[in-house]
């Protein structure tokens, strides 16, 4: 990522932040609403699951710029989420919800550059999360 996408990032999610329970409250709705099949993998309180989703989201976004930090970090996240049943095939699901979740949140604020640096951060985190979580070879017994 250039220093700039990590600038607009920073920026665009500070005006996310300010919304964040109707931001985490959209991103369920839109993921539930495009692929219901997902919501039996969110067990319990929404509400918990929603503070949870806007602190990852926190997290991922403020150590963008430090890919020491974030990458690893990731990659734990993305283990964790396969003891609850996520596959390969759900990070382009919520993938798309996510950025539209963005793009409604942001409204004018959503130029290209915002969109292009979105895209390439969650292709980023999502390559490496599925390489941590699925495509690791399995420990010699």
């Amino acid at each position: 990522m250039t220093p700039q996408q990590v600038a607009l990032i920073h920026d665009s999610f500070a005006e996310i932040a300010l919304h964040s329970d109707q931001v985490a409250q959209a991103f369920f709705d839109r993921l539930f609403e495009t692929a219901p099949h997902v919501s039996p993998l969110f067990r319990g309180d929404m509400a918990e699951q929603r503070v949870k989703f806007m602190a990852t989201m926190s997290m991922l976004v403020n150590s963008i710029d430090n890919l020491e930090i974030v990458l690893p970090a990731a990659g734990r996240l993305a283990v964790r989420h396969v003891a609850y049943g996520v596959t390969p095939e759900h990070y382009p699901i919520v993938g798309q919800a996510l950025l539209w979740t963005i793009q409604r949140t942001l409204g004018l604020s959503w130029t290209g550059e915002v969109a292009a640096a979105w895209i390439e951060a969650y292709g980023m985190l999502s390559r490496h999360m599925i390489g941590e979580a699925y495509e690791r070879p399995e420990p010699l017994a």
